[in-house]
């Protein structure tokens, strides 16, 4: 099969609790090999055997969809579930996807998002294995890991294996932030891990599994396709968009510091050709303008939408992880934590709880802690999942 070319970044990382220690290096990586490459693997699961596919637009071999592959092969594929963002990947974050038809095979399209968020036994009614393969970013909010517990759960309760086509975690290099206790559980945090947890989706999967946090404890029959040449440190550009709002390398890096913003009055630039890599407020102060609007083709309204937003373009902070910027960044949320509250305009939303996977990170800003006091804070959880961590762990 013919391999995806990803640019990697090889550094040294200043995290206590991280085992990484390499001489940061820029190198061409074009050798990485992901689950879904390996045909002669999984293949032979499939054959004779009725296949459900959890998919979007990240899934290909190649420049040819899973899906595509597949039925070419002669795979009998007989549905399609599709997460957050849809099959094709076009629909902006909260739109409701709707079920239908792939239009190019015609096979059945399940939506996993709204209100219909696992499985149900009709669903899977005929069902033989379940086949996974999504671009993960390895940030606890992205809710892609919740998609694949969900589906765990109903492959479990109707004794269906489920196949993992292991992909790289793109922010695998590095753990932080604080760890979800279990009162915030939500579709945006299911688990007591950290933001950046640094685990591939396979590897996650396994800790789900081995952890017991399937309903009543139960373990999925699972198989994870493992990557071939891969580390955790490595650092690379992804071949295709996760999301439609993670559009480059950029946003990919900025999106776990960033993404806490969605729980304030903030934008980070959806509604625009820029989104995940700023972030502005008609009230702030800042060097960059931009104006978030309505995207051809859907009818979600970006926040701010069609309001001059003051703020910060993040590209020149992205590139830092060539050079070991290795941690979550909370100056940005303090910042404007502290312009906007100055103004009398209130801050924080019940959603940005769920985001932060506990109450205190917003307790900690409006009592004025500082960005390294509220990091400290999250040490002694951060080294007790790093020990959980290590033992589901496929690559070093």
């Amino acid at each position: 099969m013919k391999l995806i070319r990803i640019v990697v970044f090889v550094f040294v990382a200043s995290i206590p609790w991280l085992s990484v220690a390499q001489k940061p290096v820029w190198v061409s990586f074009n050798h990485i090999t992901t689950g879904d490459e390996q045909t002669s693997v999984y293949f032979p699961m499939l054959r004779h055997k009725n296949v459900a596919v959890v998919a979007n637009q990240s899934s290909v071999i190649g420049s040819t969809h899973l899906v595509d592959t597949l039925v070419a092969s002669g795979i009998h594929v007989v549905r399609i579930f599709s997460p957050e963002h849809g099959f094709r990947g076009k629909a902006e974050a909260g739109e409701q996807i709707q079920n239908g038809k792939d239009t190019k095979t015609g096979i059945p399209i399940v939506s996993l998002y709204g209100k219909h968020r696992k499985p149900t036994a009709e669903d899977l009614k005929g069902v033989d294995v379940v086949l996974f393969d999504l671009q993960d970013v390895g940030v606890r909010f992205y809710t892609y890991i919740s998609t694949l517990t969900l589906v765990m759960d109903a492959c479990t309760e109707q004794h269906i294996p489920l196949i993992i086509l292991d992909r790289p975690n793109p922010n695998a290099f590095y753990i932080d932030g604080p760890v979800l206790q279990k009162k915030y559980t939500s579709f945006v945090g299911m688990h007591p891990i950290p933001v950046i947890y640094g685990m591939t989706i396979g590897e996650y999967a396994r800790m789900v599994n081995g952890e017991g946090w399937l309903k009543d404890g139960k373990s999925c029959i699972l198989t994870v396709v493992r990557l071939k040449n891969y580390k955790h440190n490595m650092v690379f550009q992804l071949p295709v968009k996760p999301s439609p709002n993670l559009p480059n390398w950029q946003s990919v890096y900025l999106y776990p510091s960033l993404c806490f913003f969605e729980g304030t009055p903030v934008s980070v630039g959806r509604g625009t050709p820029i989104p995940f890599q700023v972030f502005g407020h008609p009230d702030l102060k800042g060097p960059f303008v931009f104006t978030p609007r309505v995207k051809p083709g859907t009818h979600i309204q970006p926040k701010l939408v069609d309001q001059r937003c003051y703020g910060d373009h993040l590209t020149r902070y992205a590139e830092r992880f060539r050079h070991n910027k290795s941690e979550l960044n909370l100056h940005w949320l303090i910042k404007a934590y502290k312009e906007l509250s100055a103004k009398k305009i209130p801050f924080f939303t019940g959603y940005f709880d769920l985001l932060a996977g506990n109450d205190q990170l917003k307790k900690q800003i409006e009592e004025g802690k500082t960005e390294k006091q509220i990091r400290e804070s999250w040490q002694k959880d951060l080294k007790t999942f790093e020990q959980i961590r290590k033992k589901y762990l496929l690559y070093h």
